[in-house]
C-alpha cells in the first residue's frame, strides 16, 4: 500500500479528510456526544489539519481511506474509515511515522478503548496522563511512547 504525503490542502481534500474523521470518531469515540462532535469539526478542519503534515492511503479506486497527521515529534492524529479498519492501514501509517518520520509519541483518548488497544499492540507504553484534553474538556488523555524501534 502506498502512503502519500499531501502537499496541498484544497477545500475538497479538507472536506474528504473531515468526513473520514467524523465517521471514524462516530464509530470509536462513544464518549463524545453530538455537541462535542460539532464543537470539534471546525477545529479539526480549519486549525488542526493545516497545523500538521498529513499522509494518506488511498483504496483501489483512489478514495482516501485513512490518514495521519504528524508534527515535529508527535503522531497527532490517525483515522481510518470504519469499513476499512482491520486492513492494515493504521499499522502501515504508524510504521511509516516511526520508521520514516522518527515519530515515537502519540496521545490518545483514554476512553477510546479501540485506539488504546491498537497502540498497545503496536508496542506503545503509557508515559503520562492528563485528566483533560488540550481544549480543557473532561476527556482524559494518555501520553504514549514507542520504545521498540
Amino acid at each position: 500500500m502506498k502512503i502519500e504525503k499531501l502537499q496541498f490542502l484544497s477545500n475538497e481534500i479538507l472536506d474528504e479528510l473531515l468526513k473520514i474523521w467524523e465517521k471514524s470518531v462516530r464509530s470509536s469515540h462513544h464518549f463524545l456526544n453530538e455537541e462535542d462532535i460539532e464543537y470539534f469539526k471546525p477545529l479539526i478542519r480549519n486549525q488542526y489539519f493545516p497545523a500538521v503534515k498529513l499522509y494518506i492511503i488511498r483504496n483501489k479506486v483512489g478514495q482516501i481511506t485513512s490518514f495521519m497527521g504528524v508534527s515535529d515529534d508527535m503522531l497527532e492524529m490517525l483515522f481510518v474509515l470504519p469499513e476499512d479498519q482491520g486492513r492494515g492501514y493504521g499499522k502501515a501509517l504508524v510504521n511509516y511515522a516511526i520508521n520514516q518520520c522518527n515519530i515515537l509519541k502519540v496521545d490518545v483518548n483514554e476512553d477510546n478503548r479501540q485506539a488504546c488497544q491498537f497502540y498497545f499492540r503496536m508496542g506503545y507504553e503509557i508515559i503520562g496522563r492528563d485528566e483533560f484534553d488540550p481544549t480543557g474538556k473532561p476527556f482524559p488523555i494518555l501520553h504514549l511512547q514507542q520504545f521498540k524501534f
